[in-house]
């Protein structure tokens, strides 16, 4: 990215500001956003980005989406917080919500904040309901920063400076059939993404995916599907594993689940829920009124606003855009969750982009740029991106 201009006095005060008292651990865009409406964000100064990024596939509705606004302040003007030690109507129903859109044999939701938080619960659910220890997980595969969710992740470049890692992970090579018979009666647990999102948008044939529930069935372990992106409507159905034609036991989701209030949740198949008991599982925040009342409005929006439908029209228009480019070779993912597959360095996109204001984000396959804006994303909003492109040299 470019250094921020030096007239560009407020991002840069901000910027250096925050430097002085968080943790720097992130490589950041040279600009304070302040500001979003719809599919666009502003910075201190003024200038104004099409977010293609959504804030790492959180924003689903845009910012600043009024039902958004509203559900927030009344609930706010309630009662904000207490823990899930007592009931709350938004609980039940943003679990139901849930479950409606989930395979049928999805019975239960546990509520916590963050993707990994959802698959920590996962990992330790399907260990006490197998008695087993190993878990399978992929090479490319990201599932989280804490210690067990970091453990399960197969881009071993994350577990850096952090061993000794929790033990009983193995990871098989990625929409490979042979390496599933590596999956066996010790196995306790199956966890893939649908689509390998930080990975380069890697996704795996349907062939693989059936391959996958029968390995599992064939052994007595569990699959779960974490569908922290690629849950909540964003490949063009509620969840990836509509598509994929395999039912998983278990999914996580998180990300856009309240359209960027801090969420998350663990759906547990019937099976699985027989064997959990009280005290197994906690979270202070996990499954708060916000949070919930939160989940509930954005599953409302998407179902009445055609917004999941939008993300494979949008798709199939990102794909023609895609076509006039002969230096874009393959438009990978689905619905809203893609990668363009270029000559050279994807970085350099990213960045001519960025001058051009729009925001997207590279990914661990350096020719794969990704593309996760929300899905109010409006026609001429790709027609902005469309003319960047025509600008750019591979």
């Amino acid at each position: 990215m470019t250094s921020p201009d030096p007239t560009t006095t407020r991002n840069a005060t901000i910027a250096t500001s925050e430097a002085q008292v968080v943790l720097e651990t992130y490589k950041k865009w040279p600009i304070s956003l302040v500001e979003g409406k719809g599919s666009w964000v502003t910075d201190a100064d003024g200038r104004r980005f099409l977010d293609l990024y959504g804030g790492h596939c959180v924003s689903i509705l845009g910012h600043a989406h009024p039902r958004w606004i509203r559900a927030l302040s009344e609930q706010a003007g309630k009662i904000s917080f207490y823990s899930a030690v007592a009931h709350h109507p938004a609980r039940a129903h943003a679990a139901r919500l849930l479950l409606e859109e989930a395979p049928t044999d999805m019975s239960r939701i546990f509520f916590s904040n963050s993707g990994a938080e959802a698959n920590e619960c996962a990992l330790k659910m399907a260990r006490k309901h197998t008695g087993r220890e190993k878990v399978v997980t992929f090479e490319g595969s990201f599932h989280g920063r804490t210690l067990g969710a970091l453990s399960a992740t197969g881009n071993t470049r994350y577990h850096k400076n952090v061993r000794p890692l929790v033990p009983g992970h193995t990871y098989l090579p990625f929409d490979d059939l042979p390496a599933l018979d590596r999956i066996d009666k010790n196995t306790a647990l199956v966890l893939v993404e649908p689509i390998q999102s930080m990975a380069g948008m890697r996704t795996p044939s349907l062939e693989w995916f059936q391959a996958l529930r029968d390995a599992c069935d064939a052994n007595g372990a569990l699959l779960g599907f974490d569908e922290v992106q690629t849950g909540m409507g964003r490949t063009g159905t509620f969840y990836a594993s509509t598509w994929t034609g395999a039912s998983p036991d278990l999914i996580t989701l998180s990300k856009g689940i309240a359209s960027g209030y801090p969420a998350a949740a663990t759906l547990l198949s019937e099976k699985i829920v027989s064997s959990v008991e009280i005290g197994d599982q906690g979270s202070t925040f996990g499954g708060g009124p916000l949070a919930c009342v939160m989940i509930a409005t954005t599953i409302e929006t998407l179902r009445e606003e055609g917004l999941i439908e939008r993300a494979r029209i949008l798709q199939k228009k990102f794909q023609t855009m895609a076509d006039r480019f002969s230096w874009i070779h393959e438009v990978r993912g689905r619905g809203l969750l893609l990668g363009l597959k270029i000559d050279g360095d994807a970085r350099r996109l990213v960045s001519h982009l960025f001058e051009k204001n729009i925001l997207a984000g590279a990914s661990d396959d350096p020719s794969v740029l990704r593309l996760m804006p929300p899905l109010v994303l409006q026609d001429q909003d790709l027609q902005t991106l469309e003319n960047a492109l025509n600008d750019f040299t591979p």
